[in-house]
């Protein structure tokens, strides 16, 4: 009788622990459906802020520091050849080619950030980087990623290539209190993100992973590396950003 006991014992608290597990999966499918941003208005909706401007503000108000947010939309029309395709060449060579995520590009991150024993390359796509700019904050969990690859794969489905591109050089922080591509060129370079030219494009480009950094802009001997390495790989997404899908 006791061993009888102890088996419904075991099997009440496995069943106890398959309905909590269930509970809470419902719980946090029901949190995301009525959290989960509309990203289908992305479409013809700019945004009026993004998650890291609102962060960036209240790290500014916490330090008693003024707020600044110098930020100009243009589209992608007004946006130099030059620079979208710096900044693909950058930070997502495969972007017109995979849906949101370039595992092959994780797979070399991965094999970098080993060899060098620390975390110097991300892997992530410009998709990617967007939907951490625009709805997610800058905590580390695994929740958080998950969030990052649903809304990842939403704006795949829902928007053009060439729309997702439009909204990452507007929104792209590229300096303290500088958002998107007008904003920077008219920041570090005093012109109009059309008249960039291609070394300009590459040096924007290069600054993108630690923008408040380089700001007000500095050539160091790390940008100037990477600057030349990103003008040698953009004639490579030249044809791709002439001739992909509006």
């Amino acid at each position: 009788m006791a061993k009888s006991t102890g088996r419904w014992s075991i099997g009440r608290l496995l069943g106890t622990a398959v309905l909590v597990a269930l509970i809470a999966i419902t719980l946090l499918s029901f949190y995301w459906l009525t959290t989960f941003p509309d990203v289908a208005a992305l479409k013809t909706a700019n945004p009026h802020s993004t998650a890291l401007m609102d962060a960036r503000s209240a790290q500014a108000k916490a330090a008693g520091e003024p707020s600044v947010r110098h930020w100009t939309w243009v589209p992608l029309s007004r946006v130099s050849p030059h620079l979208q395709r710096a900044v693909i060449a950058a930070e997502d060579a495969q972007f017109f080619s995979h849906e949101g995520f370039d595992w092959e590009g994780v797979r070399e991150a991965a094999i970098k950030n080993l060899e060098a024993g620390k975390v110097v390359h991300g892997g992530s796509t410009i998709t990617q980087q967007l939907a951490k700019n625009l709805y997610l904050s800058s905590e580390r969990s695994l929740l958080r990623k998950a969030q990052e690859a649903l809304i990842t794969r939403s704006l795949e489905h829902h928007l053009s290539k060439r729309r997702i591109l439009e909204l990452y050089l507007n929104v792209a922080e590229w300096g303290r209190g500088v958002y998107g591509a007008e904003a920077a060129a008219q920041h570090h370079f005093h012109k109009s993100a059309l008249e960039l030219t291609e070394e300009e494009a590459a040096t924007l480009a290069a600054i993108l992973p630690s923008p408040r950094r380089y700001d007000p802009l500095r050539i160091t001997r790390h940008v100037a590396a990477r600057q030349r390495t990103i003008l040698r790989n953009m004639d490579k997404v030249r044809t791709r950003v002439s001739t992909s899908s509006p």
